[in-house]
């Protein structure tokens, strides 16, 4: 099996957000694709966080066994990226990374409050943007991002 460059990466990761686009975002659509995350955390015993929230509003949260309260802190920091980005917060860190640049460096914000760490996903409307923002936390980041980009994929019954 070949390794996947920085580049590769990159160009999967931005394909996901091209395919990955709702017609609408609702409290239903929330409820249904958090409920979706929570099942497939479940079935795998995954110990993780899940939040989904529409602009400012939080619609769905869910704290799996095993998780702790400092997943809610990293799910805000990922939120923060993805709200300020427009891009899901695995692909920022890995367009910095691949330039060697760091968020705090390259943007001067704190790492407090930011976290380019994969897990936070774009809900993005076509002819309107970004509306939310579906995140993850507990795992390593490619594999809460991989786990947000599976959910969402059955959500919109798309793969």
């Amino acid at each position: 099996m070949a390794v996947m460059t920085d580049d590769d990466l990159i160009a999967r990761l931005e394909d996901d957000e091209r395919r990955l686009t709702f017609t609408r975002f609702d409290n239903a659509d929330a409820w249904h694709l958090g409920s979706l995350l929570v099942d497939l955390a479940t079935t795998r015993d995954l110990p993780v966080a899940v939040d989904i929230r529409r602009g400012t509003q939080q619609l769905f949260h869910a704290a799996l066994p095993g998780s702790t309260a400092d997943n809610d802190s990293w799910i805000a920091r990922k939120v923060r990226v993805v709200e300020r980005f427009a891009a899901s917060s695995y692909l920022v860190g890995r367009r910095l990374a691949a330039k060697g640049d760091t968020l705090d460096a390259k943007y001067g914000v704190d790492p407090a409050d930011y976290a380019a760490h994969g897990g936070a996903f774009p809900v993005r409307v076509p002819d309107v943007g970004v509306v939310g923002v579906v995140t993850v936390s507990g795992l390593p980041q490619a594999d809460d991002h991989a786990l947000v980009v599976e959910a969402i994929e059955a959500h919109l019954d798309v793969s």
